[in-house]
């Protein structure tokens, strides 16, 4: 790690500063090629989860509260390390819990919803980086959904909890209707990545910046992710159409929904599930990518070699847990159908992959690839996220806004909303 700069403050970067004369006097440049707050120079992963919880509305000042005391659980084993990061961020997540109570009894509904959306954001990000089956993860889970719903509750927000019938169970989702629509509205069906909830992606802003174009949402946790994995033990599966198609079903049974402009978005592993879906499935309208994922099997055998960056900790158990997978030769097994060869020629509907230019996750080539076999998409963009605009991490996740809102103009150009 290089030393702080002499004449200010210590910062965290993990690159030399430029000379002060370089930036102005008293400055210096912070800037990183991998252009990510890390506020843990070792690790990535808590790095990112931070960078995500900022993007779902944390506020800085509770981020330095938290962090502050973990640097050195941050250079720790996983296991170690993360029980003392669950312990900080759930602590701060029963104190705004406990202010919010307050809030409430003085009859302050608005002001208790905020800070149960936040106690929310906070229980989630501790919970994902727990182990699976580590003690008291579950009753984490709970909790984060409990406190997600009264926020919601409480600060009237524009957000529904849905059930969709799949398997003889269901599939949770939460549905964010159009503004300003009468009758029925276009809508974006949006999926997680490997490790991504619902509520993380609502609360990232997607589907209000859709809501304001006249575009409403639908964002599930299939299979692999969330509610679906730790309530109901439906694990990931590569045909990814098997559960997008029930998913449709349901929609074309609602009356607020356009069942001919239904579009589908993927995160991450979701810039997988996605292609494959909407290539199989000809009643979506048009897809996109957000972090493009042509060839997560390859990606394995990268990792196992020690390149790129994990998502979570304890990576290749989470990952056996997901896929319902017995040992890592078995998740190997699995992971060789989770590409995008030989697929991508079905899809005849407009398609828009985009990819942060400084990806640490997924290779940018893999973007390249997704476009070029899009053969018959009648309009098909790559659309690569660079230092100017922002967003060139994994999914954005660095700064999403800019990348968000160039994501929510295509849709709603494309399935027939407005952006002005």
């Amino acid at each position: 790690m290089a030393p702080p700069c002499p004449a200010c403050v210590p910062c965290l970067q993990t690159a030399p500063c430029l000379p002060v004369a370089q930036v102005g006097a008293g400055l210096h440049d912070r800037r990183r090629t991998t252009r990510m707050f890390r506020y843990f120079p070792t690790n990535y992963v808590w790095n990112l989860s931070v960078d995500l919880a900022i993007e779902m509305g944390a506020r800085m000042g509770e981020i330095e509260e938290m962090c502050a005391p973990l640097q050195e659980a941050a250079k720790q084993p996983d296991a170690a390390g993360t029980q003392a990061f669950r312990e900080i961020w759930s602590t701060m997540a029963d104190k705004l819990c406990g202010l919010a109570e307050e809030d409430e009894t003085a009859g302050r509904r608005l002001s208790a919803g905020e800070k149960y959306n936040r106690a929310a954001t906070y229980y989630l990000t501790c919970e994902r980086l727990q182990a699976h089956g580590a003690p008291g993860r579950a009753a984490l889970y709970q909790r984060f959904l409990d406190t997600f719903a009264r926020g919601i509750d409480l600060a009237k927000e524009n957000c529904e909890r849905v059930e969709i019938p799949y398997e003889g169970k269901h599939l949770s989702g939460l549905l964010v209707r159009a503004e300003g629509v009468s009758g029925p509205a276009p809508l974006l069906v949006q999926v997680n990545g490997l490790d991504s909830t619902k509520e993380m992606k609502y609360r990232v802003g997607l589907p209000a910046w859709l809501a304001r174009r006249g575009v409403s949402s639908l964002i599930v946790d299939q299979p692999g992710t969330g509610e679906a994995l730790r309530l109901h033990g439906m694990t990931a599966r590569h045909d990814s159409e098997h559960w997008a198609s029930r998913i449709v079903d349901w929609l074309e049974t609602r009356a607020d929904v356009d069942a001919r402009r239904i579009g589908l978005e993927g995160v991450s592993l979701g810039g997988y599930y996605c292609p494959r879906a909407v290539a199989f499935e000809p009643r979506f309208a048009c897809g996109v990518v957000w972090g493009a994922n042509h060839d997560w099997r390859d990606v394995q055998k990268r990792r196992l070699e020690k390149e790129g960056n994990f998502p979570v900790p304890h990576y290749w158990a989470h990952v056996q847990w997901v896929w319902g997978a017995k040992d890592l030769d078995d998740f190997m097994r699995i992971a060789e159908n989770v590409h995008l060869d030989g697929v991508l020629d079905r899809i005849h509907v407009p398609f828009l992959v985009t990819h942060g230019e400084k990806d640490s996750q997924i290779p940018l080539k893999w973007a390249h690839r997704t476009y070029e076999q899009l053969v018959n998409s009648p309009k098909r963009e790559l659309k690569i996220f660079t230092d100017r605009e922002g967003g060139v991490q994994h999914s954005s996740f660095d700064n999403s806004i800019n990348a968000g809102h160039y994501i929510a103009d295509w849709i709603a150009e494309t399935l027939g909303g407005h952006t002005a």
